[in-house]
Parts: C-alpha cells; structure tokens; sequence
C-alpha cells in the first residue's frame, strides 16, 4: 500500500470548472491554485488549452506563476490537442479516451481497435515533440468497460514504452471498491507503471473507491475541494485527508492541514455555496457534540468520540447546552469556564431547569450564562 508515498492531483481548475455554478476568474484561478500549492498538492489540473482562449491563458499564468506543485492539463486523445497544450509550457499532459460501449458508440464512433491505434499514435506523437513532459494516459468510463477490451488497451499503452502513468476512471460513479481494488492491482502488476484513480460520487463511492485504489497500489488520487465537478462531482479534497488521517496520521503529515477550512471556505464563496453542514473535517457539525453522554465523555477524553483532532486543522470542537439533551457535565465546563465554582447538586439543578425550558425553545448561550452567574452570586 503506498498510503506513505501517494500524490494528490487536485482538479478544482478542471473537474471543478465542470460544477454547476462554478465560473473561476483568472485571479480567482490563482488564489485556489495558490492555497492549494501552500497545502501542499503535488500536481493541479486545468481545463484544457481548447475549451475556450481564456483557458489557454490562464494555463500560461499559472505555469508561469512559480508554484510548487506541478500544473497538468486534460485533453482528448487528439495530437492538435497535445500541441496546443505542450505550447502552453504545461508540465503534464492527462491524455483522455473512452472505452465503455455507449461512448464507443455515441461519442467516438470508433471500436477498441481504432482506440488502440489512435493512442498509441499521440502518445508516441506527445514523446517525440516533448520528451520530459508528465505524460499519463486514461480510459474514460472504465468500469463500464470490458475488462478485456481495457487490458488490451492499458497493455498496448504499457508496452509502448512512453507514458508515466495510467488512469482509471469512474466517469459516472458506478464502481465498487472492490472493482477498483481488483483494476488498480491488475494494472500495477502486469504493468509496473504509476496508476492514478479518479472518482466520481454519483453513489456515495468517491472517497471509498479512492482508498481503495490506493490500497491496491494506485500512487495518484484526483479531488476537487468540496468535491465539486461534473454532476455530483469527484473526491473531496477534505473528505480524502479526513479518511487517510483516521487511518494513520503520518499520512496526512506532509500537508498543510490548518489550511483546508480555508482553503473550502474560498471556494464555497467563489461558487456561491454553503460548505454543507455534515462536509468532512469543515462542515458546521464536524466537532460537535450535544447529547449529554457524548459531552461527558468528549470533555474527559475527546478520542472517546472524535477520531479526528480539530486542532490539527486549526478547528475546535463545540459543546451546545441550551437544548434538552444537555448533561450536568457539560454545564459545569461552561461554569468552569467562566471561573465559577458551583457544587454539583446546583449544576444538576441547572441541567434540570436547561431541559425543561429548551423543551419550548433552544436556550442562547448568554440565558445559559445568566443561570450559571445568578447561581453563583454574581449578576448577568
């Protein structure tokens, strides 16, 4: 399992660009690029040169904005694509054609074996005019692919000696984590080339066929912050970082972590967007804890229930106790909080009172702090 030594290629410019309500300006572009180059991201993919004149330019920008992180753009497995994405100066190129059957036959009218063919001409074409660009080839829809039809093509690629590394993709979210297991370890073994994985989320699948991939041998992963993309979008950025940091911490270390809020704040604005309440890590509820169990527990010993430490990312957890599921427990750090020393009966008693009015009504925590003053002594 690479988990210690995977990559990131982080696609908010690209897939991201593909949202419903996403509209990045160019200055926009930079600042994303430039947090996500300050987090840490090993590569980020833009939309390619020909979408659009103002794709092409803002490539040439972000090449020319001394990053760290290495910038990749998306194209069509066509060779006036590849030029005018290697005029760019773009580091990588992210070679892209379907294989499934409704893309076959709906979209390039072509059989596996013209496929094969128009591949290998470009790739060969892309080393020839460009011998030390990032070079990675990928199927579109995979996993709506013949699996023999794929190992025919990622076997030629493999076999034509000049690619860097291989994709998969599950272009409409239908793969299982197991078939990703089984692809990504296929390709690993009868290749020996980098593998990189890109998920969509249509079912829920994106962050667990992600893992997957990586466990099976994959060194790259595509996100998008806040998952954004096509449709329902691709791996969360944040949601990717969360479910490798609850494996082992070390894998997440070489990352900026106190930066994501950020860095998901950013973009929610930019698309105009909450970050939805239950986002991993940044979502509104992430480091909350309200039933009076759950706080009695997570003030004595957070790991009771958090398995993630909001303080590495510059987060901190919340205990409400204005509402009927509070515990005496809770109200006494709040007490203690505010440098009073109340006597466990009078918190109780305080709890008790807290329960029956927030049966009505959710109580503020200034009418919480009230209680607790004139309990002491002291005034509001």
């Amino acid at each position: 399992m690479p988990l210690d030594s995977y990559h990131i290629i982080d696609s908010t410019l690209r897939e991201g660009e593909q949202f419903s309500t996403a509209a990045f300006s160019p200055a926009q572009k930079l600042e994303i690029a430039g947090l996500l180059d300050e987090f840490g991201v090993e590569m980020i993919e833009m939309t390619t040169p020909c979408a659009s004149p103002r794709s092409e330019a803002d490539i040439r920008m972000l090449v020319g904005a001394g990053l760290k992180a290495r910038i990749l753009t998306h194209i069509r497995c066509h060779k006036d694509d590849a030029l005018r994405a290697l005029d760019t100066g773009v580091h990588g190129l992210d070679v892209v054609i379907g294989t499934s059957a409704p893309l076959l036959e709906h979209s390039l009218g072509k059989d596996i074996n013209q496929v094969i063919d128009s591949a290998l001409d470009v790739l060969s074409f892309v080393r020839q005019q460009a011998p030390d660009v990032i070079l990675r080839f990928s199927t579109e829809d995979t996993f709506r692919s013949r699996e023999a039809d794929l190992l025919r093509v990622y076997l030629a690629v493999a076999d034509l000696g000049v690619v860097d590394r291989l994709g998969v993709a599950d272009t409409v979210g239908v793969a299982l984590p197991s078939q990703v297991y089984t692809m990504v370890s296929q390709l690993v073994r009868l290749t020996g080339l980098d593998v990189e994985f890109h998920g969509h989320n249509d079912s829920g699948c994106a962050i667990a066929n992600a893992c997957a991939a990586l466990e099976a041998g994959a060194t790259h992963v595509d996100t998008t912050v806040l998952g954004i993309g096509e449709r329902n979008g691709i791996t969360p950025l944040g949601g990717l970082i969360a479910r490798l940091y609850t494996l082992d911490r070390r894998y997440v270390a070489k990352y900026k972590l106190p930066l994501l809020p950020a860095i998901d704040r950013t973009v929610a604005a930019m698309i105009g967007v909450d970050i939805p309440f239950n986002t991993y890590i940044t979502g509104s509820s992430a480091f909350i804890h309200k039933a009076g169990i759950h706080a009695k527990a997570v003030l004595a010993d957070p790991s009771t229930y958090e398995i993630i430490r909001p303080q590495d990312f510059g987060l901190t957890r919340q205990v409400p106790i204005g509402h009927r599921l509070t515990g005496w427990n809770a109200v006494r750090e709040r007490s203690l909080s505010l440098g009073l020393s109340l006597d466990e009966a009078t918190l109780r008693a305080i709890a008790r009172q807290i329960k029956h009015q927030a049966d009505e009504r959710v109580l503020s925590a200034q009418e919480i702090d009230t209680m607790l003053l004139r309990a002491a002594g002291q005034e509001a």
